[in-house]
């Protein structure tokens, strides 16, 4: 069986969940014996492109013509079996879909957002949970708020894309929705459950974990979504030491805080930007992985990583967090007082939870149980 995989990759000096899991999925499904054909495009490539092609690049979130010309050579040289798309932003287009069926290939796509309602993405707005474009033909409200970006004019060209393509993903043959979660906000937008399947990522197996560490660890984007102001606030309402230790590792617009607070207090460190490596080193040194995301995360691939090494989660009852943490930890109210009461009795669990951390990851998260459902979908569209 082929496949094509088609994914424009985040930008590197921010850390992408989503870019590690394509990339993880693409080597789990050549192991399972498919011929995975990489069809990419990276937001690091943009300053290097030519003049005419930077002319276009306004309007590649909603056709990107250079791309659909060379998808569609691969597709005809190929004849793969099944397009899986990932993320299309900006540099693919929706528009793969079109092309793809243009040539009788199937299209799956993965939902990794909420970015066919909301430009960004994430349903989140000034430090707050927003759904102002939710069933909305034209996300007028985008433009207002200048969510894309912080640019009216490159939040108007999303909308745009959204409106141009609301049939566009409406025609895609089978979505693959992370969550239950995921699953309704497509059937809000109007697929039906024929098109959806319910399957989550996989992360490799790093092997039994050592015994549990000491502390906390927060290995994110250091963005405003991800929480780190939230969980912040509530390890200050406890004296230095009184939690034990606070690791913290990532890049992004929030590092100023990081450093700030590690220097005011010495139970907290800031690490720096780590590879996935230096975060499982650091990991496992922990007792525990905090995500307080303060959006609907879709699936934090930091808790996948925190489970493969034994390790139990503290994380928000938002978006897909609470199904992933099941019984391996603690999903608590996005809340600075919520956070606050619940870490000391969090932390305290913790070594004991170290076999159920695991154990959720071997039962549900372990590629040798979801490639073999991801084989499935592909089997179930691939034409006679």
């Amino acid at each position: 069986m082929k496949v094509v995989v088609a994914h424009n990759r985040y930008r590197s000096e921010l850390p992408s969940g989503e870019n590690v899991i394509v990339d993880l999925e693409m080597a789990q499904l050549e192991a399972a014996g498919i011929t995975v054909l990489p069809f990419l495009r990276s937001s690091d490539d943009i300053p290097s492109l030519s003049a005419a092609q930077k002319v276009l690049l306004p309007i590649s979130p909603i056709w990107a013509p250079s791309a659909q010309k060379d998808l569609a050579r691969l597709l005809r040289e190929e004849r793969p079996d099944v397009l899986h798309l990932h993320n299309p932003y900006p540099l693919l287009s929706p528009w793969v879909v079109r092309t793809a069926h243009a040539h009788g290939v199937p299209v799956v796509q993965t939902v990794h957002n909420y970015r066919q309602v909301c430009a960004p993405g994430l349903y989140f707005r000034d430090g707050h949970a927003c759904h102002e474009c939710r069933g909305k033909a034209f996300a007028l409200p985008a433009i207002k708020h200048k969510c894309y970006r912080g640019s009216t004019a490159q939040s108007a060209i999303m909308a745009t894309t959204l409106a141009v393509h609301r049939s566009t993903w409406r025609s895609v043959d089978r979505y693959i929705a992370l969550t239950e979660a995921i699953a309704d906000h497509l059937r809000d937008y109007g697929i039906t459950d024929g098109q959806i399947t319910v399957k989550p990522n996989a992360v490799e197996d790093p092997g039994p974990p050592p015994a549990a560490g000491d502390g906390l660890l927060f290995a994110a984007r250091l963005s405003p979504e991800k929480g780190l102001g939230l969980l912040l606030d509530a390890w200050r309402r406890h004296p230095d030491g009184a939690l034990g230790r606070l690791r913290i590792a990532g890049e992004g617009e929030l590092r100023p805080l990081a450093e700030q607070v590690a220097a005011e207090r010495a139970d907290v460190e800031y690490l720096g930007p780590m590879d996935r490596m230096g975060v499982r080193a650091a990991l496992r040194t922990s007792a525990m992985v905090a995500v307080p995301s303060t959006w609907h995360d879709v699936l934090p691939t930091a808790i996948l990583e925190a489970l493969a090494n034994g390790r139990p989660v503290i994380g928000t009852n938002l978006g897909g967090i609470p199904y992933l943490i099941d019984n391996a930890g603690f999903a608590v109210p996005p809340t600075v007082d919520d956070w606050a009461a619940a870490l000391p009795d969090a932390l305290k669990a913790a070594p004991t939870l170290t076999d159920v951390a695991r154990r959720r990851y071997l039962d549900t998260f372990h590629p040798d149980v979801v490639t073999s459902q991801l084989i499935d979908v592909y089997t179930a569209l691939r034409r006679p």
